[in-house]
């Protein structure tokens, strides 16, 4: 991955020299240059406003177009129940039903940013799935929450497309567990090593990016009309942009936390010089900086549990993608045995079984990385 996002990012660069040149300033681009000209370039190129682009995101849509995704995969229905009162007005219940009616779950989906509630997006649970609660292995289903921070609009609360991939990720955190099959509590859902539990989420982010749940779901909320071609092409391209220095500065993130951590004497670690060493080593393309520099590099020292593994989330993205070539190459993003596989092999099984195996039963083989390079436009 590096090396083909170093480059990219080179290239990136170039684009961003020209541009300054052409409006009278230096070639030179720094890091504090980096980010402003983007947004310049990103304006030229695209120009999309979030004015023109939102009227076609509504939440109430995208919530049908994610239930809808999940229902044609995996065969679930979502239940409005207003009598099951949650912790908050906004809250929403629903019961989750599968194909034989059966209920699986319940889902509570807390949107909208209020006082008091945590910043981000996250999925947690207020019981997970088991079959081990009494002698007879009687089954208790998982309650899953589904945590947002949209801002609540009038009449009806607007998405930006990067909201509209949020939701679609934390859902498949969710997904990861109410469709749980685990004899034990401690391996159901989502208690699964961290360099394979992003994989379920950022898997469902790719029917968020596919025309033909867009040209369905997308639809202006006064008018009902459909996103224009055009301008989902534009919303589509805009993904791959600046890829390249988006992947160099986590990379190297990643990069320099595995050197981190297999220094063995620690007495008298200069880090700047540390760090500065890491990166000169690494040929950091010039103009960016780490996402994360060593002194607010809070996943490696809040706690242990990303040690050496932020690498985790670029993992997650090389499975991702190969797993959703996947449906690609079945020629059907709802493919119906690979959509099985996927429920059995990722989103069912928890940790009941070697992960890497799990993706193998599933895929077939190892996972490739050219699905993500080709994704992220790093290579083409």
């Amino acid at each position: 991955v590096w090396t083909p996002a170093k480059a990219a990012a080179n290239k990136e660069r170039d684009v961003l020299s020209a541009y300054a040149v052409s409006i009278g300033e230096s070639a030179e681009i720094r890091a504090s240059d980096w980010r402003f000209y983007s947004e310049k370039v990103r304006a030229a190129k695209y120009n999309l406003d979030d004015s023109i682009v939102k009227p076609y995101f509504s939440l109430e849509r995208m919530v049908e177009a994610v239930f809808d995704v999940a229902h044609r995969l995996y065969g679930l229905r979502f239940e409005l129940r207003p009598d099951l009162k949650a912790y908050h007005p906004d809250v929403l219940v629903y019961q989750v039903t599968n194909d034989s009616g059966d209920v699986v779950a319940l889902f509570l989906h807390d949107n909208f940013a209020r006082a008091h509630k945590n910043s981000g997006a996250w999925m947690s649970e207020f019981r997970s799935q088991s079959r081990n609660i009494d002698d007879v292995g009687t089954a208790e289903i998982p309650i899953v929450i589904n945590n947002n921070n949209f801002t609540k609009g009038h009449p009806t609360t607007l998405l930006s497309f990067n909201d509209c991939v949020t939701l679609f990720h934390e859902f498949g955190h969710g997904l990861h567990g109410m469709l749980s099959n685990s004899t034990y509590r401690r391996l159901a859902g989502t208690s699964v090593l961290k360099d394979f539990v992003e994989l379920p989420s950022q898997l469902m982010e790719h029917w968020v990016r596919q025309p033909q749940v867009l040209a369905k779901h997308a639809r202006h909320f006064e008018t009902n009309e459909p996103i224009p071609a055009e301008l989902l092409a534009k919303v589509m391209a805009a993904l791959k942009f600046q890829q390249g220095f988006a992947t160099v500065e986590y990379t190297a993130c990643a990069l320099v936390d595995q050197a981190l951590h297999a220094i063995e004497d620690v007495d008298g670690l200069d880090l700047t010089a540390f760090e500065t060493a890491t990166l000169d080593k690494l040929q950091m393309p010039a103009g960016i900086v780490m996402r994360h520099r060593i002194p607010h590099f809070v996943h490696l020292f809040a706690t242990s549990m990303y040690a050496s593994g932020y690498y985790v989330y670029l993992w997650a993205e090389v499975l991702d993608a190969d797993a959703f070539d996947a449906f690609v190459e079945a020629g059907d993003i709802f493919h119906k045995d690979t959509a099985d596989r996927a429920k059995k092999f990722i989103y069912s099984a928890g940790n009941t079984r070697d992960l890497m195996e799990g993706y193998r039963l599933f895929r077939g083989r190892d996972p490739k990385i050219e699905a993500m390079l080709i994704k992220n436009g790093l290579v083409y």
